[in-house]
């Protein structure tokens, strides 16, 4: 039994590192579609794709047997490892190095949503809320969405076009992440009610629509803007619908409470330091880091 989480925790690195190699493969891929192409069918048609597709469905199966041989405060913490992991990976394909400034900008974005992951410590809260419940706090979430994706749609940088698409395509798969937990605890009472549940539907449809966003991201700007902007934003969108719609409540003090704000204000700082940094030009001109590196 002492073996168990020394497993957990080895099977949550290697999906960190397979989630890792999914997203390079695939925003290589992506980054080679013209703008104005057919993205996906073009995607389709790299083999590099693939291996990125392939990448995600390891650390998938990987991250589930994790979490099944260890606590979710375990797991996910070593999940968000992906990004430390996926960025000098994207360095070393591109043939750059990242500088000093990037890497400790890195893990400051890794150890903050880490700390907000742990200390924060939600409450479990209810199974499922009816659509009512749901109504108000979804739109809240598509209007964000909505807005990133329209002036990612504008003139705007191409790093900032990957900063945007990729902040709502995190916020969608933080929806799928808080939409997971009712369909499960219908498919444990009642597997054959599950295609009549709206929860289902609505989680194939996020499911899509993020998918289809990250590959959008990918394509607009490189890694380092994309990246941090989906891992920070599904688990925040995810801890909102849990508290808005779930009843999950945090379980910390005053003082805990100030550290988890700290937190989310140094994950989205860090995020857009990364995207600065490393994403202002387009891809395959040189950004001020690597010069300086």
């Amino acid at each position: 039994m002492t073996d168990l989480p020394l497993l957990s925790v080895a099977c949550a690195l290697v999906g960190a590192l397979l989630f890792a190699i999914g997203s390079v493969a695939q925003q290589s891929a992506a980054a080679g579609v013209e703008e104005g192409d057919a993205l996906i069918g073009e995607l389709i048609r790299s083999p590099r794709w693939w291996v990125g597709v392939g990448g995600d469905a390891g650390g998938y199966v990987f991250q589930a047997a994790a979490l099944g041989l260890g606590s979710v405060l375990v797991v996910q913490p070593l999940i968000v490892s992906t990004l430390l992991f996926a960025l000098p990976l994207s360095a070393r394909f591109a043939g750059t190095r990242m500088s000093a400034r990037t890497w400790v900008t890195a893990v400051a974005l890794a150890l903050s949503l880490v700390v907000f992951l742990t200390v924060g410590n939600p409450t479990e809260g209810q199974a499922a809320a009816t659509l009512r419940h749901w109504a108000i706090p979804l739109v809240v979430v598509a209007g964000g969405c909505a807005a990133a994706v329209t002036v990612a749609l504008t003139r705007v940088p191409a790093g900032t076009r990957a900063l945007l698409l990729g902040s709502a395509c995190g916020a969608l798969y933080g929806v799928a992440v808080a939409l997971t937990k009712p369909v499960l605890d219908e498919a444990g009472r009642d597997p054959l009610a599950v295609p009549a549940r709206w929860e289902v539907w609505a989680l194939v449809a996020v499911g899509a629509g993020g998918f289809y966003l990250q590959q959008r991201a990918f394509q607009a700007g490189s890694l380092a803007a994309s990246l941090p902007a989906v891992t920070i934003g599904e688990p925040l969108v995810a801890a909102y619908l849990g508290f808005a719609v779930l009843g999950e409540r945090l379980r910390v003090d005053a003082a805990g409470a100030v550290v988890v704000a700290g937190a989310v204000v140094v994950m989205i700082a860090t995020t857009i330091a990364l995207s600065r940094s490393q994403a202002q030009s387009s891809p395959g001109t040189p950004t001020s880091d690597q010069v300086a590196s």
